[in-house]
């Protein structure tokens, strides 16, 4: 059977990224040039800034790895990129790329659920068996899917409100951590203790996951201590905080996988870089005897060998995108 080369592009938010992935696995090169440098100077990501910037780097990034690979445009069997969501100016650049590359070398452009690309960034490492339930934790999104084979997903639950990574950079914001709060938000934790109570969070029959409410209980708390002149104590209050989303994201993950009796837990997307998120999760399959996959950290924020690996799954099943395909700033896989 012949191998299969698709050139991935990934630009949805505020990186610009480049990936030449062979049969859906393997990893032949791949370019992420990030611009938190640049965003770090206002706090968050600047969407007119980032759609800029993508544009003054596409070309370089393309021409890196297809350099790193020893390959050539017309060594690429299709062209893959994400198409949503993120950030509109962003994508653009992206998908308006691909699309030309598409069109000059006469090859099929696979557009791609930048959701679905952090799903199949476990198929770079790991040979995955359905059923399996689907956890997607990111700055966006907070996404319970089951999955019955490779292309069938349905949504279990989702947040209702914020997601969990935006309630960390916004936790973070409140505590005046620097930019990008999540990771900050996670290292204080590390060094505290959980001695703050935190409300409960959602505690219902559904999937569905919020947020909103525990970053709002936190920063009513932060603001009514300093009212009375009462000193916080950053580190305890990041780790009490932590603990509150976390076992909220364990408790209807784990609820998902006895009430469907699944033996797979996938989880990805930009927080499952959090290594108290990861521990605890596998801390919870193993009591259940549940199989957890996870990828390695650099495949968990964007990039776009997780794009050229879902774009994989799209080729086999011959799902091509017309060269009309816009960008979209929210939709579901």
């Amino acid at each position: 059977m012949k191998d299969i080369y698709i050139l991935a592009i990934e630009s949805s938010c505020d990186e610009t990224s480049a990936s030449i992935i062979k049969n859906g696995k393997i990893d032949i090169s791949t370019i992420i040039n990030s611009q938190i440098d640049i965003h770090t100077k206002y706090g968050g990501v600047v969407p007119e800034v980032a759609s800029r910037l993508h544009l003054e780097n596409i070309t370089m990034v393309i021409d890196q790895c297809l350099s790193n690979a020893n390959m050539k445009l017309c060594d690429i069997d299709a062209f893959a990129c994400t198409y949503a969501p993120g950030l509109l100016g962003s994508l653009l650049v992206g998908l308006e790329s691909t699309k030309a590359l598409s069109y000059v070398f006469k090859k099929p452009f696979i557009a791609v659920n930048h959701m679905m690309g952090h799903i199949y960034a476990n198929m770079l490492e790991n040979n995955l068996e359905y059923p399996l339930l689907s956890l997607i934790i990111s700055g966006g999104h907070t996404d319970l899917i089951l999955m019955k084979s490779e292309d069938d997903f349905e949504y279990l639950g989702q947040t209702l409100d914020d997601a969990i990574g935006e309630a960390y950079d916004k936790v973070a914001r409140i505590l005046s951590l620097p930019y990008p709060g999540g990771p900050n938000v996670e290292l204080y934790a590390k060094q505290g203790k959980t001695e703050y109570a935190m409300p409960v969070i959602l505690n219902d029959e559904s999937y569905n996951f919020s947020f909103s409410g525990i970053k709002s209980y936190v920063n009513n708390f932060v603001h009514n201590e300093k009212q009375r002149g009462h000193e916080i104590n950053k580190y305890d209050l990041a780790a009490s905080f932590q603990n509150c989303v976390v076992s909220h994201l364990v408790e209807k993950t784990k609820k998902a996988l006895i009430n469907y009796n699944l033996k797979t837990l996938l989880i990805s997307g930009g927080v499952a870089s959090n290594n108290y998120i990861r521990e605890s999760l596998r801390s919870m399959c193993e009591s259940l005897n549940v199989n957890m996959y996870m990828p390695e950290k650099k495949y968990c924020t964007d990039n776009a060998a997780m794009i050229g690996a879902a774009a994989y799954i799209l080729y086999k099943n011959k799902k091509f995108a017309p060269l009309s395909t816009n960008a979209k700033s929210n939709a579901n896989i």
